[in-house]
């Protein structure tokens, strides 16, 4: 029996109705990856919906699996196997360093602290860390580079216990999580409680402005509940007492948002630059949503028709990197082993199994020298700059890459 729960209100103010973006129909899990030789037909697949609140902004998705399904043991996401992305966290430690005076008695508490990536900058500046993960493999993988870990969810309860241990933190650290919490609320309260006097919370979270703009739909999948403008965070932050005193644009994963929240804090003048940008450019409005379905399916035929052109011409194709996304795109657009003869991916422990819904086999980067494609669609474009210099010597060989968002592109 499928376990999941269609949610009756925004997720952030509780708003009713919901204005439905795009409706995907049945997805896979897009982190469950498939055992060879086990039953397939097993498998579960979920409805898999874009909503957006018309009250406080927020774009969500309709339903939710629970989290012990999302992140179990064989949750298979480390963070350190991407270069780009230890190297972008360690550049956001230099910068939290600079703003705030952190010493040998502070505390740093990353949410979603995976596999220590982010912390481990913190510690060797002999920083006192703590990490939150509810997925076993990573925590472990933490603990064992010296990153203490609670291999958790992290709740208000969770805050609590910590506060009656004498455990505040002067700097809360959340990448990519806040998107991953049914319970927006819920969870925003438990970082109110474990904050120190005085303390900072910096979050980072895809920005639903790039990816509406770029197509990047296969950015929508179960792990991911909610998607973030400046408005329909700093409406979420308010509600728990937290205000919005700094926000900053970057680049990873096609386009994020590093906000800062603070207890009565002051902002900076381009957080009202933000916000106004959003109202005057219509992000807060129907409109702005209106053809991105109509979008993001020519997206998918012109996908589609690209890989069986070059197919029909003799070209045989690959793809690389076993991501979440990856999974959505392949079976969004209905690629599978029919057309895909592999999915490359440096991670070990997503090598071997099968990517969920269409069961392509994941092998390791060696494939590419014994058994290259003629082409190799790059499913985590997120890191397309990273990939293509990593597999340099199968360009030079004659290998062309296929970048899908936000319209397929061949270089």
């Amino acid at each position: 029996m499928l376990e999941y729960e269609v949610i009756p209100g925004c997720r952030s103010c509780g708003a009713a109705p919901l204005e439905t973006v795009l409706s995907m129909g049945e997805m896979p899990l897009s982190d469950g990856l498939v055992r060879p030789g086990g039953d397939l037909s097993s498998e579960q697949m979920y409805p898999l919906t874009l909503v957006r609140c018309p009250q406080c902004s927020l774009v969500q998705i309709l339903e939710t699996v629970p989290p012990e399904t999302l992140f179990g043991k064989d949750y298979p996401y480390y963070s350190s196997f991407s270069d780009v992305l230890v190297d972008h966290a360690r550049r956001n430690v230099e910068t939290i360093l600079d703003r705030y005076p952190l010493t040998d008695e502070s505390l740093v508490v990353e949410l979603a602290s995976n596999d220590g990536y982010l912390l481990q900058w913190f510690a060797k500046e002999r920083i006192p860390v703590l990490g939150i993960d509810p997925a076993p493999g990573p925590a472990r993988a933490a603990e064992e580079r010296g990153i203490p870990t609670i291999c958790d969810f992290f709740t208000p309860e969770l805050a609590d216990r910590l506060v009656s241990e004498g455990r505040q933190a002067d700097v809360i650290v959340g990448n990519n999580v806040l998107a991953h919490v049914p319970d927006q609320n819920r969870f925003v309260a438990g970082i109110e409680r474990l904050l120190a006097p005085g303390g900072t919370v910096v979050m980072e979270f895809p920005y639903v402005r790039d990816l509406i703009e770029h197509r990047e739909f296969d950015t929508i999948y179960h792990e991911h509940h909610c998607y973030f403008s400046v408005t329909s965070v700093k409406n979420l932050f308010a509600r728990q007492g937290l205000d919005l005193v700094r926000v900053e644009h970057l680049p990873i994963h096609g386009g994020s948002l590093r906000a800062t929240f603070q207890r009565e804090g002051r902002p900076a003048p381009e957080v009202d630059e933000y916000l106004r940008q959003e109202e005057a450019y219509g992000l807060n409005d129907a409109d702005f949503y209106a053809d991105f379905a109509e979008a993001v399916n020519e997206t998918r035929v012109r996908l589609v028709e690209l890989i069986d052109q070059v197919m029909k011409d003799g070209s045989t194709v690959a793809a690389y990197g076993a991501a979440a996304k990856g999974a959505i795109m392949l079976n969004y657009c209905k690629i599978g082993v029919e057309r895909l003869a592999y999915v490359v991916d440096r991670n070990i422990h997503k090598q071997g199994w099968l990517m969920p819904g269409v069961h392509i086999p994941i092998v390791g980067p060696d494939r590419l020298a014994t058994d290259p494609p003629d082409y190799l669609l790059i499913l985590a474009w997120n890191f397309k700059d990273e990939i293509m210099r990593q597999q340099s010597a199968y360009s030079a060989g004659g290998g062309r890459f296929v970048v899908p968002v936000p319209e397929p592109v061949v270089l």
